[in-house]
């Protein structure tokens, strides 16, 4: 079997991910090479995909949500916002959907909400977007209320609106819409979407998910494919299947002795990438990491972990060298603020922060 090092899987992803070279791509191509970016904090989907062009330019992002509408915004992996492409979109939640988690004990208690409730706020939904409407919150948890006529689902809706929402997009039956001010708005993806061709079958969204994600954040394993996207709770005989489904394609390369899985088509380019001595910067929440995990030591080191995924699920920018994380950044009042973990280059460092002057005030 074929063997590569952690330094070579690393560069490999920096060129893949357009972080060792940045491309004028657009936003939805940028979004479908990283398998999707991570939506939590707008600003910082902005700057994902801003600094993997080759000129940095912000607005891309509102540009493909709202008037190309070839990006789409709702919750993916991890149960977490992100912008995905909208054809692609639906095999993303068709994966997620199986996590099923409304049906345990446990979740039912802490929201309030049986899977019936579920079923019932997911078809008044269903029937309030059908039309095409864009609605807020309060509009919509009006309107579901006024169509089940229940006052439980009416203090529901009040409390664990977030956790609620979720399934219903996991389900294809609502996305986020054009925002009405600083208000975020939901509306039908098949009624938004020129691209939405609904929910494909498992088989058919495994293949895509895992081909995409392996394209991005391979040489991967199962596991660290469900980590990325559920934080390992999908039932195990579930990704075994998936995998299976998406087999064809697929090789495996040893990574420092342990086998993972690549598409057949990069394992050459991958065979003959050599390690990188390049200096980025990323923002937070960037694909990046998150595609790895902060907990892969050969990525971030154990000890400065907490400088990284910081409380409450806060994911600080970072300083790549090497492909490694050397340290994280901030930026206020126009100036960048450096913290190494390493000695990290001063001329490359300088360099990149030239490049993303534009981006940083």
């Amino acid at each position: 079997m074929a063997s590569v090092t952690w330094k070579q899987v690393l560069a490999w992803r920096m060129r893949r991910q357009f972080v060792e070279r940045p491309e004028d791509v657009s936003a939805p191509e940028i979004a479908r090479r990283l398998a999707g970016v991570q939506a939590q904090v707008a600003s910082a989907a902005e700057f994902a995909v801003a600094v993997r062009r080759r000129t940095p330019v912000a607005g891309q992002v509102p540009r493909a949500l709202l008037e190309e509408r070839t990006l789409v915004k709702t919750w993916a992996a991890r149960g977490t916002l992100h912008l995905l492409p909208a054809d692609e979109a639906g095999a993303h939640l068709m994966l997620c959907s199986s996590l099923r988690n409304w049906e345990k004990g446990t979740w039912q208690r802490a929201f309030g909400t049986t899977p019936a409730d579920l079923e019932a706020i997911a078809a008044a939904a269903a029937g309030a977007l059908s039309g095409g409407a864009a609605l807020t919150r309060e509009e919509l948890a009006r309107a579901i209320v006024d169509e089940t006529g229940s006052s439980h689902l009416a203090e529901v809706l009040g409390s664990g609106w977030g956790t609620l929402l979720k399934p219903l997009a996991w389900w294809g039956v609502l996305c986020y819409g054009p925002p009405q001010g600083n208000k975020v708005t939901f509306t039908s993806p098949a009624r938004w979407l020129p691209g939405w061709t609904g929910l494909p079958s498992m088989e058919d969204a495994a293949r895509t998910v895992i081909h995409a994600y392996l394209g991005a954040h391979g040489p991967a394993t199962p596991d660290m494919f469900d980590n990325w996207l559920m934080r390992k709770q999908s039932r195990k005989k579930d990704v075994r299947a998936w995998f299976a489904a998406a087999e064809e394609g697929l090789a495996t390369v040893e990574v420092e002795g342990v086998p993972m899985y690549v598409q057949a088509e990069h394992m050459d380019e991958l065979l003959d990438t050599a390690p990188t001595a390049s200096v980025r910067l990323l923002g937070g929440f960037d694909q990046y990491v998150l595609g790895a995990g902060t907990g892969t030591t050969y990525l971030v080191p154990a000890d400065h972990r907490s400088k990284v995924s910081r409380a409450a699920g806060w994911i600080s920018p970072v300083v790549l060298y090497e492909g490694r994380v050397a340290g994280v950044w901030d930026a206020a009042d126009g100036e960048v603020t450096v913290t190494p973990f390493e000695d990290i280059p001063a001329a490359p460092l300088k360099e990149e922060l030239d490049r993303l002057a534009p981006l940083l005030g």
